[in-house]
């Protein structure tokens, strides 16, 4: 997951799709690359999802981003990869390099998978261009179709050296 999904708390707890709630340990964060490790009881925890590999990524390739957003569970949305290595902030403020896709990333699909057609991630879910600009007496924000996943190499590779 993401590390500023876990920002502050000590545990958490990962929703299943079948909707089982198991408690997890966060074993760390690595704010600056925005990457977090949960741990759950191997007994409890379904089989795990294949990895893909950062260089067989294309702009064009279909993606799915997969999670919750604004707390509806179980929500996937479509898209193509729009980019690759585009510069945005993550975690700290640094700057990194990000799969940026059109699927619809909302609060709540960070830290879920962005998968392709094979099933396999190519990144993790981590932020989305927002616009906003003042009107009146309020403002204006939203989400204008521009998402961000941090690499699955990248992320595999933070996620070990958290692990170790």
């Amino acid at each position: 997951t993401n590390a500023h999904v876990v920002e502050g708390g000590d545990d958490a707890t990962v929703v299943l799709s079948d909707r089982r709630r198991l408690p997890a340990r966060i074993v760390g964060t690595d704010v600056p690359h925005d990457i977090a490790v949960l741990s759950i009881d191997a007994g409890g925890s379904p089989p795990p999802i294949a990895l893909g590999r950062s260089a067989d990524v294309r702009v064009g390739d279909p993606v799915l981003a997969i999670g919750s957003p604004l707390g509806l569970s179980g929500t996937v949305t479509g898209g193509i990869v729009s980019a690759l290595n585009r510069e945005v902030r993550l975690g700290g403020g640094d700057r990194q390099t990000a799969v940026q896709t059109d699927a619809s990333i909302n609060p709540g699909n960070s830290g879920g998978p962005l998968v392709n057609t094979r099933g396999e991630v190519i990144g993790v879910n981590t932020a989305i261009a927002t616009l906003s600009r003042s009107r009146g007496p309020g403002s204006i924000s939203g989400n204008i179709g521009i998402g961000f996943a941090i690499p699955v190499d990248r992320a595999a590779d933070q996620a070990k050296r958290l692990i170790r």
